[in-house]
């Protein structure tokens, strides 16, 4: 019998034991797995290649964490194959069996839980809460999804008349390709692989570039779980090199995708052509980011005004689609919100999180770093730097909490992802303008309402255009199966992975009807 959902528990690190626990996670993988070669997985086969991708620390850039094989097309090729010599039997388990390969899965992480999550914090900068919340995230999709198939796969109740016999069921589209991101390095990749397969579907996982080691582990979780060959197939690669050939091929029935907008864009309008030799229309799931804020009403607990917006803004170094980017207060209590907020900063450490628990690790690449300088440079100009503002890249890519006062609504930096610990502060004099700026972007993800107004709450929960809204708490830690995840307009399909409506994505509905 399968017992009700309940996510999995954080861990809590004040306790000297978890401290210990973690720190000695964190020794293990520095004496066992760092710079070990990890290969391509086709058909439950290691497959080396010669060139590799080179995944390093963020926080400590001299750090090597492993090297992988890189897949080329001809892999994409064999993979496929593979995905649908697995489909013919796959597709035939039961919900329920199919099911019982995440709840297995589910044990071992839990089993071995500080491992993936101090793996994280090598691979992806992440502090230990961050890490362990991912972790955690990771269990309540496989969990949850798990659950949410045994209910699909009895199907649905449709009527029928006196004569026929009708019946209402669902089965797998066909093997696909699953494009997660590298900010959610464990929950993210497991969620997107194990969602589709689950339903049936064989999947083709391409793991960023910047974190294929933690995806390679969700690999051997499965396999060790009972997954079958050829089920799961792990392709790491150059974007440029395998990204448009997974999305084209012609066997490709759908791409679940979480990443930014131009990529996000891109994919679903290649998705939409039809390919020579395919008959079918593929599917696109597709989360885009987010330009994310906090409305503060003068009506509000300030304290916890400022503590929501700090830790939305600077938790895993603003590194979240979630992530509260833009703090518009009310006029008559800008200030004093601003002044607090500033004084949660200053107690915010940073550091390699792979050593010890700092706040804030180096951001995930070069390439980042200099956007987010680049961004911060930007607000410079357009508004007042209130904290921070001096980046360092010497040992680490370390961008420390940083706040700019004062923006125009419309400036760069209130506008466009930073995906950065930084955060502008703007004002407006009523609930109305307030909620007009909310919505003055082409995102529309998360946000949320520091309020004790009633009447203010009740209009934002309509006016308030965004997937996940949260009153008088930050606009983050959305949990599995409590607050399903997904955005309006540019912020992708509102696909609400870890909703009782996200497995659909990979599922087609069939109706029979036999006359008696």
């Amino acid at each position: 019998m399968v017992v009700s959902y309940k996510h999995e528990p954080f861990t809590d690190f004040t306790n000297p034991e978890n401290h210990q626990q973690y720190k000695d996670a964190l020794s293990r993988i520095r004496r066992v797995d760092l710079g070990k070669e990890y290969p391509l997985v086709i058909g439950g086969k290691r497959i080396y290649t010669d060139d590799k991708l080179e995944s390093y620390n963020p926080s400590n850039i001299s750090q090597l964490i492993g090297r992988v094989s890189k897949a080329k097309k001809e892999h994409v090729d064999q993979a496929m194959d593979a995905a649908y010599e697995a489909f013919k039997t796959w597709r035939e388990w039961t919900a329920e069996e199919r099911a019982g390969v995440l709840f297995k899965t589910a044990a071992i992480v839990r089993r071995r839980k500080h491992e993936f999550s101090a793996m994280m914090s090598y691979e992806a900068g992440k502090p230990w809460g961050q890490s362990d919340a991912d972790t955690a995230e990771a269990i309540d999709f496989l969990e949850y999804y798990g659950r949410q198939m045994i209910e699909l796969g009895k199907g649905k109740k449709i009527n029928e008349r006196s004569f026929e016999d009708n019946s209402y069921f669902y089965q797998p589209i066909g093997p696909g390709v699953t494009i997660p991101p590298w900010n959610f390095a464990f929950a993210i990749v497991c969620g997107t692989t194990v969602g589709p397969i689950v339903a049936g579907n064989p999947v083709l996982l391409k793991p960023s570039e910047n974190t294929p080691v933690i995806a390679y582990k969700l690999i051997e979780v499965l396999e060790e779980a009972g997954l079958p060959k050829g089920v799961i197939n792990f392709l790491p690669g150059d974007p440029g090199e395998i990204g448009d050939y997974l999305v084209d091929h012609p066997r490709t029935h759908f791409i679940n995708f979480t990443g930014s907008r131009d990529t996000g864009t891109r994919i679903i309008e290649r998705a939409a052509v039809v390919q020579e030799g395919q008959n079918f229309l593929k599917r696109v799931v597709a989360e885009m980011g987010g330009k994310d804020t906090i409305i503060v009403d003068d009506d509000a607990d300030l304290d916890l005004a400022a503590e929501s917006i700090a830790n939305s803004a600077f938790a895993f170094q603003g590194q979240k689609c979630s992530a509260c980017s833009r703090a518009i207060i009310h006029e008559d209590v800008y200030d004093e919100v601003l002044k607090k907020t500033v004084a949660y900063a200053e107690k915010m450490t940073v550091g390699d999180v792979a050593t010890e628990d700092y706040f804030l690790g180096g951001v995930i690449n070069q390439k980042q770093f200099d956007k987010i300088k680049n961004y911060i440079e930007i607000g410079k100009k357009e508004g007042e730097l209130v904290f921070g503002g001096d980046p360092d890249d010497s040992k680490g890519y370390y961008i420390y909490p940083t706040i700019f006062g004062n923006v125009d609504p419309e400036a760069t930096i209130m506008q466009e992802e930073i995906f950065g610990p930084v955060v502008g502060f703007a004002k407006a004099k009523n609930f109305d303008a307030l909620l007009e700026i909310a919505n003055n972007t082409n995102y529309g993800l998360t946000g949320a309402v520091i309020s004790n107004n009633r009447a203010h709450l009740n209009k934002a929960r309509y006016a308030f255009h965004v997937g996940n809204l949260y009153f008088n708490r930050g606009c983050t830690a959305a949990i599995v199966g409590y607050h399903p995840f997904g955005g309006f307009k540019m912020s992708g399909t509102n696909a609400k992975a870890g909703g009782p409506d996200y497995l659909l994505n990979f599922l087609e509905a069939k109706t029979v009807s036999e006359i008696l």
